[in-house]
């Protein structure tokens, strides 16, 4: 298959839904050999393969959880046996709506486990392979990273984390691999869903946007195909924000 990111392996984490999935679906038609994992959407992964891939065989999911080292090593191990991987993105992750003072050990764990943690082994895992040679790695931020918020604060910390993460890859593998990060605004996927955020912060979150709107994933998707491509050449260490104006860093 021809297009800007023919004949290149990609790795995916988080890959069934949102934006992640956004992601998969516009390397995939870029040309590139992808990745994706998924931990409980059985059904997504499946309907992704049917959908985006039913004669290619460029599309391949893998069950793991990004927190779990053995897993993460297991997943490694799959790419290697299929090939060179080329192009990293760390988009798996989680939110918590909670205030500080009701927030649990075990919450705080959880979240900076599948967030930080994951970031960090898959980081580790990927970059191990593609070091020394021209690459791409794409983190998944948050424009929350630069602003803060009251009931999002171990949310908001494990995002500014992954933007100091970002800069301290991007100086440790240059000039070969270059490693940016991608901090959205409001994007119209699960965690804006009732389940992970209430009425009140999502009718928020399209006040505090210039643009009086959620975005779209694909409007996240396309910016993480132009920063694996060629054109992305002279940029390194950056954190993009398509957030529809909330935050100008």
């Amino acid at each position: 298959m021809n297009g800007a990111l023919a004949g290149k392996t990609a790795l995916v984490t988080g890959g069934s839904r949102g934006i992640g999935r956004a992601i998969v679906e516009s390397f995939v038609a870029a040309g590139a050999t992808v990745f994706f994992t998924y931990l409980s959407g059985q059904a997504e992964a499946d309907f992704m393969l049917a959908e985006t891939d039913p004669n290619l065989n460029a599309l391949h999911p893998v069950k793991a959880d990004v927190s779990d080292e053995h897993s993460i090593l297991n997943l490694f191990e799959q790419i290697d046996a299929h090939g060179h991987l080329v192009i990293l993105v760390n988009n798996a992750g989680v939110i918590l709506e909670k205030p500080l003072l009701d927030t649990s050990v075990e919450e705080f764990d959880w979240l900076l486990n599948i967030n930080l943690r994951g970031m960090f082994l898959c980081g580790r895992e990927g970059l191990k392979r593609i070091a020394g040679r021209p690459g791409r790695a794409i983190n998944i931020s948050s424009d929350l990273s630069f602003t803060g918020r009251e009931s999002f604060s171990i949310y908001c910390a494990s995002k500014g984390a992954i933007n100091a993460l970002t800069k301290s890859w991007a100086r440790e593998f240059s000039p070969e691999v270059l490693i940016n990060a991608i901090a959205p605004g409001p994007i119209e996927t699960d965690m804006l869903d009732i389940e992970n955020m209430s009425p009140e912060w999502r009718l928020k979150e399209e006040e505090l946007t210039q643009l009086k709107r959620i975005g779209r994933a694909g409007e996240v998707s396309s910016l993480a195909l132009f920063l694996a491509g060629d054109g992305a050449s002279y940029l390194t260490g950056q954190i993009i924000g398509p957030n529809g104006g909330s935050v100008m860093p």
